[in-house]
C-alpha cells in the first residue's frame, strides 16, 4: 500500500470518525445527560458545599460535549484508519469492509469492554476525589493490558492455524485472552466507592448509556470506513453507454 492510498485513507478514517462521533453524539445527548444531570442533582441533594460553576451545566451537555466527542471521533477514526493499512491481507482473507468492521469490534472490545467490565463508568457523586489518580491510572493499564493481549491473541491464532486450521486456532487464541484477562480482574485492585444511598437503577443507566456511546461510535465508524475505503481501494469500474451513435443520412 504506497503512502498516497494511505494518506487518503487516513483522510477517510477521519471523516468516518467525524460521522461516527456524531452519531455517538446523539446518543450520547439522548441516553447520558438525563442520567448525568440526575446524579448531579443527587450529589447536591446530599453536599452541604455549594461551589460555584466555572462552566455552566447547559453549557457542558451541549457545546461541550459536542467538541468531546466529535474531536475524540476524528483523532480515533485517524488512528484506526492506520491500523487498518496494516491489518488489510494479514488477518484473513477480508475485504476492505469485513476488515473495518472486525478491526472496529476488536478495538471496542480491547479498548472498551474488557477495561469497561472490571472498571466501569461512574456518574458524578459516584467516586472519592483523592482516589481519581489512582482509579484513572488502574483503568490504562487494564486499557494496555487488554490492548497488547489482544494483539498477541491475534499473533497466537495466526501461528497456530497451519496446524490446528483457522477455526480451532481461533477458539484457542480466543480462549487465552479469555483466560488472562481473567487473571487480571483476579488480581488488580477492586475499586467500589459507590455511596450507598446512590440509586441502583441510576446507575445502572448511566453504566448502560456509557457503553451505547461506545458501541455507536465504533460500530458507526466500521460501517461508514469500511464503505469508504471499499471504494477507495476497489471504485467501482466506469460505466460505458450501450448506446451507440445514429449514423446521419444524406
Amino acid at each position: 500500500m504506497n503512502s498516497a492510498t494511505v494518506r487518503n485513507l487516513l483522510v477517510r478514517g477521519m471523516l468516518a470518525g467525524l460521522g461516527a462521533g456524531v452519531l455517538a453524539l446523539v446518543v450520547a445527548y439522548v441516553l447520558g445527560e438525563p442520567s448525568v444531570d440526575s446524579a448531579i442533582g443527587f450529589e447536591e441533594a446530599h453536599s452541604h458545599e455549594h461551589e460555584m460553576e466555572v462552566v455552566s451545566r447547559a453549557l457542558q451537555s451541549t457545546a461541550g460535549l459536542a467538541t468531546g466527542v466529535l474531536v475524540y471521533g476524528v483523532a480515533f477514526g485517524g488512528i484506526a484508519a492506520l491500523a487498518f493499512c496494516f491489518a488489510l491481507g494479514r488477518v484473513g482473507r477480508f475485504g476492505p469492509r469485513a476488515t473495518a468492521l472486525l478491526l472496529s469490534g476488536t478495538a471496542l472490545l480491547a479498548v472498551y469492554v474488557v477495561p469497561f467490565l472490571k472498571y466501569p463508568a461512574n456518574p458524578p457523586s459516584v467516586g472519592d476525589p483523592d482516589t481519581i489518580g489512582k482509579r484513572t491510572t488502574l483503568y490504562f493499564l487494564m486499557m494496555v493490558l487488554s490492548v497488547l493481549l489482544a494483539v498477541a491473541a491475534t499473533q497466537l491464532g495466526k501461528r497456530l492455524a497451519p496446524s490446528l486450521g483457522t477455526w480451532w486456532a481461533t477458539v484457542v487464541a480466543v480462549a487465552a485472552f479469555v483466560v488472562v484477562i481473567g487473571l487480571a480482574y483476579q488480581f488488580l485492585p477492586v475499586v467500589n466507592e459507590v455511596p450507598k444511598d446512590f440509586p441502583a437503577a441510576l446507575l445502572w443507566r448511566f453504566r448502560l448509556s456509557a457503553l451505547a456511546v461506545q458501541a455507536v461510535l465504533w460500530g458507526g465508524f466500521g460501517l461508514l470506513f469500511g464503505e469508504l475505503a471499499e471504494r477507495q481501494l476497489h471504485p467501482a469500474p466506469a460505466r460505458v453507454s450501450s448506446e451507440q451513435p445514429v449514423p446521419a443520412s444524406n
